[in-house]
């Protein structure tokens, strides 16, 4: 049987803008290892429910494993295959959940006020309205009234020197080669990268040329991805 990721999808199936499927993909292709994607709308809950779970990624491995949740694929990747470590031992894994939690608090909102709408405009009619009573749900305002590009902007700013920081002394968070710490916040940028019509970044920024040797990784994985808008 072949290795299968579910993966979130826009109304467009080539459309890929989940930050989590983003970085168990990373994850797979950093071990080498051949999958097969299945394109998932949010409303195709029945298609995951093998899980007991709602979210995706979900991989199945080829001997029929269950994996869900990118951080946990990328420990069981660790665990189950040899080849290049994404985190290596326990004290790495746990500096890189660290990772993870920062750039699920500090980058996702301020990326979420940048492009929210613009996710909403390309998902599948169908999903549109569990996407805006879930979203208005958490954030307690409208879709229109929680975006506002220039403060999602300023946020980014905020919370980028650490990231930058790191990356004037290395060529990646995980130094001279990516790795784990690398997918983790990468693949919060692909959300924007893929649904966004704009830069994020100044060209001269550390982080910029960071975020461009990524989307170079495994033959142009991330910049050949399908995008929105004028690109």
């Amino acid at each position: 049987m072949a290795r299968i990721m579910y993966d979130l999808c826009g109304e467009n199936t080539a459309l890929r803008f989940s930050p989590f499927c983003w970085r168990a993909a990373l994850a797979m292709h950093h071990k080498g290892l051949t999958f097969e994607t299945r394109a998932w709308h949010f409303s195709d809950k029945q298609d995951i429910a093998f899980s007991g779970q709602e979210k995706v990624p979900v991989i199945v491995d080829e001997d029929d494993e269950v994996v869900t949740d990118s951080f946990e694929i990328m420990t069981w990747l660790d665990q189950k295959y040899p080849g290049p470590a994404l985190f290596g031992d326990d004290m790495a894994r746990s500096r890189a959940r660290f990772i993870k939690h920062w750039s699920e608090t500090q980058l996702a909102p301020a990326l979420m006020k940048i492009a929210i709408l613009d996710v909403f405009s390309i998902i599948d009619p169908k999903d549109q309205p569990y996407f805006r009573e879930s979203r208005e749900a958490r954030f307690g305002v409208t879709l229109e009234q929680f975006q506002d590009t220039e403060q999602g902007f300023e946020m980014l700013e905020k919370a980028l020197p650490p990231l930058r920081a790191q990356l004037e002394g290395s060529s990646f968070i995980d130094g001279d080669h990516p790795g784990g710490a690398d997918y983790l916040v990468f693949g919060m940028f692909m959300l924007a990268y893929v649904v966004h019509d704009g830069a994020l970044f100044k060209s001269d920024d550390p982080v910029a040329q960071w975020h461009e040797r990524m989307l170079d990784l495994f033959g142009g994985l991330g910049r050949n991805a399908p995008r929105t808008g004028s690109h």
